[in-house]
């Protein structure tokens, strides 16, 4: 269950606002579905956002068990597939911000040669909402609870709407982490990154 959630909250990047999103994965690596049951479709129907058919399977799947109305969930509107992002990606942040901050360096830290964990990249977002930076993980599981993890690590650093992308190697990406994969530098490399987690 966790993975479905969390692969539906994974591609919702970029389309929900950071500020929710990035509340509710925590949620979902605090095993709080019955929140996120309540919370997402509501978000969903409020702000107009549309999902491809395997997204509204992957919703379904993850909160009807948890006590979602599955008539909010059927009024969540279709979408054939996911547009390109309106956002751009930079290797450098435009605020001058260096790869070596305090950031990166707790991340290296963190995840260099840890075991679940292959490449660690990151790249810089800018949109309507400012300039953010992106961290992307390539993991074999956990995938939820490492979103967290390290959502609570960027927080304490100082960002307040932290953009965690973790997910498997391999993946049918979204639009949005194709292009911010395509920005992005190494941070560092955990215990997998030799064998097949690799993100680029």
């Amino acid at each position: 269950m966790s993975d479905t959630c969390h692969e539906l909250l994974l591609r919702l990047a970029g389309r929900l606002p950071d500020d929710l999103l990035w509340r509710y994965r925590d949620w979902a690596a605090s095993d709080a579905y019955a929140v996120l049951a309540r919370s997402l479709p509501r978000t969903l129907l409020h702000g107009r956002i549309p999902l491809t058919d395997h997204e509204l399977r992957l919703l379904q799947d993850a909160l009807v068990p948890y006590g979602a109305d599955p008539g909010a969930l059927s009024s969540v509107k279709g979408l054939d597939e996911v547009p390109a992002t309106d956002y751009t990606f930079s290797p450098e942040s435009p605020d001058r911000v260096p790869m070596g901050d305090s950031a990166t360096v707790v991340l290296g830290a963190t995840l260099r040669g840890r075991h679940g964990v292959g490449e660690v990249r990151s790249c810089w977002r800018i949109g309507p909402s400012g300039i953010n930076r992106v961290l992307l993980v390539a993991a074999t599981t956990g995938h939820a609870r490492l979103t967290g993890e390290l959502q609570r690590v960027l927080r304490a650093l100082g960002e307040h709407d932290p953009c965690v992308e973790v997910m498997s190697s391999g993946m049918d990406l979204p639009p949005y982490h194709r292009a911010a994969l395509a920005a992005s530098e190494l941070v560092c490399a955990g215990a997998e990154s030799d064998e097949h987690l690799v993100l680029s």
